[in-house]
């Protein structure tokens, strides 16, 4: 049997980039982030348990600039894959499916995880938490 000529999916280069299009590549790749984010984060808390000796390697890496850096790169994925995965749990509920809204939810979710990771340093800058 003779396989049949079927047409390739066209790929990104064909697609003009939409804000729909965005968040769904940018939900995947948050979510990657939060998982080796966590594994930094657990390793920092872990030597702070094991003792002063311990900490005293990982505290200056993280009072750094390249550790803040990394720390409010991993509360933006945080609060962006929170945003769009309450999007998301809407939209399986049957609500937001109109193109409109569609549309603003999902730049909701851009600009509400800009929002809230200001606040998040805001207030942890402002509570002392920077050293």
């Amino acid at each position: 049997m003779q396989p049949t000529a079927r047409p390739l999916s066209p790929h990104l280069q064909v697609y003009r980039w939409q804000i729909q299009m965005v968040t769904s590549i940018l939900h995947r790749v948050t979510g990657i982030i939060l998982f080796i984010g966590s594994l930094l984060i657990a390793a920092a808390l872990l030597a702070l348990a094991s003792g002063e000796e311990a900490w005293s390697r990982v505290g200056p890496i993280a009072g750094s600039w390249y550790g803040l850096l990394v720390l409010f790169g991993w509360t933006w994925a945080l609060a962006f894959h929170w945003l769009n995965g309450i999007r998301h749990l809407l939209q399986d509920a049957g609500w937001g499916y109109s193109i409109k809204r569609f549309i603003a939810n999902s730049w909701i979710s851009v600009i509400g995880s800009f929002v809230l990771t200001g606040v998040v340093c805001g207030l942890v800058y402002f509570c002392g938490g920077i050293a």
